[in-house]
C-alpha cells in the first residue's frame, strides 16, 4: 500500500515544523523558541554598562585629568623661570654692547661702574633728537635706560657693572655684568610640588642671578 505525506493526505493540514533539516513536534519548537529569546535576553543584559561601572570609569578618568593639570602647571612654572634667565642674558648682553659702542669711556676707571643699590644720575636723554651727550653722559643714560629695562621685564629687577681697567698695556679691559631677579614664584611652585602631601609649603625668597663677564 502506497503511503503519502499527511499534507497530500490533507490540503489544509500544515508541514510539521522543522529545525536544522529534522521535522520536531510543535511543542518542541515552542521549547526552542522560549529558549532562544530567554538567550537573547540574557546577552543583551549582559553586553550593557551598570551605574556603578560608569561612576567607576568616570572617577578613574577625573584623578587621571587631576595627574596631567598638575604636570601642566609643573611644566608652564618651569618654562616661566627659563624665561626669566633668558630676558636676563639678553639684558646683560644689551648693556654689554652699549659699553662697547662707548668702549673709550667704558674701559676707564669707574666708566659704567654701578652697584645693585646705586642709581644711574641722568642728566640728559641722549636719544632725543638735537641731543649732544658727552660719553659720561651717554654712560649714565645707558644705565639708566638699562635699568628700567630689567625693572619692567623681570620681578624686582636689579643689575650692577663691574669694570676692570686693562692691566698693562696690549691688554684690554674687562667688564662684570650681573642681573639679578625674584624667582621665589617659580622656584616655590616647583619645590612644593614635589613636597609630600602636607608637609609645610616652602616659602623662602629665592633670588637668581645671571653673571656676564667679557672683554671690552
Amino acid at each position: 500500500m502506497t503511503s503519502y505525506p499527511l499534507s497530500a493526505r490533507d490540503p489544509n493540514s500544515s508541514p510539521p515544523p522543522t529545525i536544522g533539516s529534522a521535522p520536531v513536534r510543535a511543542a518542541e519548537a515552542g521549547t526552542a523558541r522560549g529558549r532562544f529569546a530567554a538567550s537573547a535576553r540574557g546577552n543583551a543584559r549582559a553586553g550593557g554598562f551598570t551605574l556603578v561601572e560608569v561612576l567607576v570609569a568616570v572617577l578613574v578618568i577625573s584623578i587621571g585629568m587631576l595627574g596631567v593639570a598638575k604636570l601642566v602647571l609643573t611644566a608652564v612654572t618651569a618654562n616661566d623661570s627659563a624665561y626669566f634667565r633668558t630676558q636676563a642674558a639678553d639684558l646683560a648682553y644689551s648693556i654689554l654692547d652699549a659699553m662697547r659702542a662707548n668702549r673709550a669711556y667704558a674701559a676707564t676707571t669707574g666708566g659704567y661702574q654701578l652697584s645693585f643699590g646705586q642709581s644711574p644720575n641722568m642728566t640728559i636723554q641722549c636719544d632725543a633728537l638735537g641731543a649732544d651727550c658727552t660719553p659720561a653722559e651717554m654712560a649714565q643714560y645707558d644705565l639708566y635706560r638699562w635699568r628700567q629695562q630689567l625693572a619692567s621685564a623681570l620681578p624686582q629687577g636689579n643689575g650692577q657693572v663691574i669694570v676692570t681697567p686693562a692691566p698693562a698695556a696690549g691688554q684690554v679691559a674687562t667688564a662684570t655684568i650681573t642681573v639679578q631677579w625674584n624667582d621665589s614664584v617659580a622656584q616655590w611652585a616647583l619645590v612644593n610640588a614635589s613636597s609630600a602631601p602636607g608637609a609645610p609649603k616652602d616659602t623662602t625668597p629665592d633670588t637668581q642671578k645671571f653673571t656676564l663677564e667679557s672683554a671690552l
